[in-house]
């Protein structure tokens, strides 16, 4: 039995609290948060711009804390599952490797790269597994994609577009702080950043401009440079003030004997003979989709070995992509990443 502790019940929180239940041999026997009403299991108050409201959770059973050091000093606790503000992520990963637990940590990684580093020090140093939880790719659309991509049954990928808008989340404390959250960048686009790296490699160069809050970029698009010329990869992402609007995202990625478009819930093929197809795509919520990617958490800790999406090199990439972007508007110029 994998034992886990989760750190921190907003919405994340939660929603990881709810796939745990679905995964055989895996149990979640602590909880982290600072909110007595949270850890009474009062979950009302949690909402997130898609997926379910909270609700009234019977914790029977489970060891919670107000402090992070009673977390990672629980015996019982075999992998501790980082849910907390971006700010935090850091010395709670750290401190957790340094008890001798596993950690999972929510995208982003954290929010500068020196602090990457020493997260990624302290799981070398003592031994134990870090991944980052970065969940875009085991949407099953987007799994297509990346396992098309591994197979090659669409030829060779040439690049594609990645547009992820949302209505301004009113809800977050801090949004508009790269100190603390990291605004639409760091919150939103970094899902997109990530899958880019995931499929493409890390990219030479980015062009990036956009409107900005209090230096933050509001809303902003990208170019993705890459010595091959031959790939061409853009993004659109940030916020809007029309509250209205439901969180959307839309991608399609190219490649020699395809276009695949990712729209909504449907997921269309566009072939080189002409022919248009919609991809064969299992519908699973969105407690199913976190459920994959906490399996697959969950078994890398039992083979010992992390997946190659989870890896934490991966986010720690994905972070410098989107720091390069906030430059690049700032400086309203190119910016080079290697």
């Amino acid at each position: 039995m994998l034992r886990v502790g989760i750190h921190g019940l907003g919405f994340m929180g939660m929603m990881h609290y709810l796939s745990y239940q679905k995964i055989e041999g895996v149990k979640v026997v602590a909880i982290c948060e600072v909110s007595e009403e949270r850890r009474r299991g009062d979950w009302r108050s949690i909402q997130g711009n898609f997926g379910p409201r909270g609700t009234q959770v019977d914790l029977t059973g489970i060891s919670t804390y107000s402090e992070s050091a009673d977390l990672f000093n629980d015996s019982s606790v075999d992998l501790v599952d980082i849910c907390l503000p971006p700010a935090s992520h850091s010395d709670a990963a750290v401190n957790a490797l340094n008890a001798g637990k596993h950690v999972v940590c929510e995208k982003p990684i954290t929010l500068t790269i020196k602090e990457a580093e020493r997260m990624v020090k302290a799981a070398e140093d003592n031994g134990k597994l870090f991944m980052v939880a970065h969940v875009l790719p085991f949407f099953p659309a987007y799994r297509f994609v990346y396992d098309s991509v591994q197979s090659g049954c669409f030829g060779r990928i040439l690049g594609g577009h990645f547009d992820r808008v949302i209505s301004d989340p009113i809800w977050v404390k801090n949004f508009y702080d790269m100190n603390v959250v990291g605004g639409p960048l760091l919150d939103l686009h970094i899902h997109d950043a990530h899958f880019i790296r995931l499929l493409f490699g890390l990219p030479d160069e980015v062009r990036s401009l956009g409107r900005l809050r209090n230096d933050v970029p509001d809303y902003f698009n990208t170019q993705f440079i890459y010595n091959n010329r031959d790939l061409v990869i853009t993004s659109t992402s940030g916020v809007i003030q029309q509250q209205g609007r439901p969180f959307m995202a839309h991608s399609e990625v190219h490649f020699d004997q395809a276009t695949v478009v990712l729209d909504g819930a449907t997921t269309t093929i566009f072939t080189a003979d002409g022919k248009v197809e919609k991809a064969n795509i299992p519908e699973l919520d969105e407690v199913g989709i976190f459920t994959n990617e906490l399996r697959e958490v969950t078994n890398s800790i039992k083979n010992n070995c992390i997946s190659p999406i989870l890896g934490n090199q991966l986010a720690k990439d994905a972070l410098l992509i989107a720091l390069k972007e906030h430059e690049s508007v700032l400086q309203k110029k190119p910016v080079k990443i290697q």
